[in-house]
């Protein structure tokens, strides 16, 4: 691997690792990657694949006997350097928030403040502060705050340490669905506030759709894909392709509301949409994940049907599911992609075929942000 300076932002890896997980099993990591220096870029797969074990190499916790790492041109491990981990200048989200628990909040800022080499500006624990929005739990010990806001506590602790890379190892896992999803826009708030480098590990969908830019799929300890998370996670030929969850994500931009009936029409690289109105201005930008089993298939264009949005588009594959009854479609509409599920039978019924024109409809209540 040739370790890239300069102004470009990249992160490069390659670790090779092994090590016995059970009594019986043993498991191997093996990669060689590179991925964007900024933004977030999210680590994906199913439970033992690899994400932490990748994570604990990037923070010098598990040390590989052939590894090499550049951040941004900043050289952390080669065959003759290794950089311990308290000399890397990262920060570390894990499950837990594992916050001093003899400690207020404030402390736990003010903590991090006083272990880190630089001096931290008022402007910054200000900033922090008020992106994870917890000035109102300051004075507050860690075992009188919910989940959710220690999390939040966790995160700006880490922010304060300015991390020239923040690690964050599936930070919602231990959180129920209605703290998760009070937690996912300070996140948002996060990755919009801060010019950090991010990676995240989650084996949630619907955390990386909203959150990532860019993803890397793992599977036994080894990367078998990256690449853009709106064209990644529309492909059929991956393991996420056969989930109950599969779906195409769009980058869209908001070009009308409607008051009356409470809906927004959305634009995208290929069509519009209509769906549920959401706190979000006009000519703003929206992120839709439209799920495979919320879009049906039909040979004309049909006016007299509940559904809202129709589209043209373009057969271009056509792959069995995991259940032997079902087929996953997947369509081109202009530059984007979708994917419909359907059964065998519809398909032949349709007598469907890839190159095939046909027409999509997806239910607005389906669309899923």
């Amino acid at each position: 691997m040739v370790v890239k300076t300069g102004s470009l932002k990249v992160i490069q890896a390659r670790f090779q690792l092994s090590y016995a997980k059970q009594a019986k099993a043993h498991f191997n990591l093996d990669l060689d990657i590179e991925i964007p220096g900024q933004g977030v870029t999210a680590i994906f797969g199913a439970s033992g694949s690899g994400k932490t074990s990748l994570l604990r190499c990037i923070a010098g916790l598990e040390k590989s006997t052939s590894g090499c790492l550049s951040v941004n041109g900043e050289l952390w491990q080669d065959t003759s350097v290794f950089v311990p981990t308290h000399k890397r200048s990262l920060g570390y989200v894990f499950q837990e928030a594992s916050l001093f628990e003899h400690l207020t909040a404030m402390g736990n800022l003010r903590y991090a403040i006083k272990r880190n080499n630089q001096t931290a500006k008022p402007e910054l624990l200000e900033q922090v502060i008020s992106v994870m929005g917890i000035e109102s739990i300051l004075s507050q010990y860690p075992q009188q705050l919910s989940g959710g806001e220690r999390q939040r506590v966790a995160i700006a602790r880490s922010l304060l340490s300015q991390p020239k890379l923040l690690l964050m190892d599936e930070p919602l896992a231990s959180l129920d669905n209605t703290r998760k999803h009070e937690i996912l826009p300070y996140l948002e708030r996060l990755r919009s506030s801060f010019n950090i480098p991010i990676l995240y590990v989650s084996h949630a969908v619907d955390e990386i759709v909203r959150l990532a830019d860019h993803a890397v799929i793992m599977q036994q300890g080894k990367v078998i894909a990256q690449g853009g998370v709106t064209e990644l996670f529309s492909r059929t030929d991956l393991p996420l392709g056969v989930s109950n969850e599969v779906g195409a994500i769009l980058d869209c931009k908001v070009v009308e509301k409607d008051e009356q009936w409470h809906l927004m029409r959305v634009a995208f690289e290929g069509g519009e949409l209509w769906l549920p109105n959401v706190e979000n201005k006009q000519n703003t930008t929206q992120r839709v994940r439209v799920l495979a089993s919320d879009v049906s298939l039909t040979l004309s264009a049909h006016s007299d049907s509940s559904i809202l949005n129709v589209l043209s588009g373009e057969i271009v594959d056509i792959i069995n599911d995991q259940n032997p009854a079902m087929t996953l479609v997947r369509l081109k509409v202009g530059s984007s992609y979708l994917l419909a599920r359907l059964t065998h039978k519809s398909l032949q019924k349709l007598g469907l075929v890839t190159g095939q024109n046909i027409w999509i409809q997806i239910k607005s209540a389906a669309i899923v942000r």
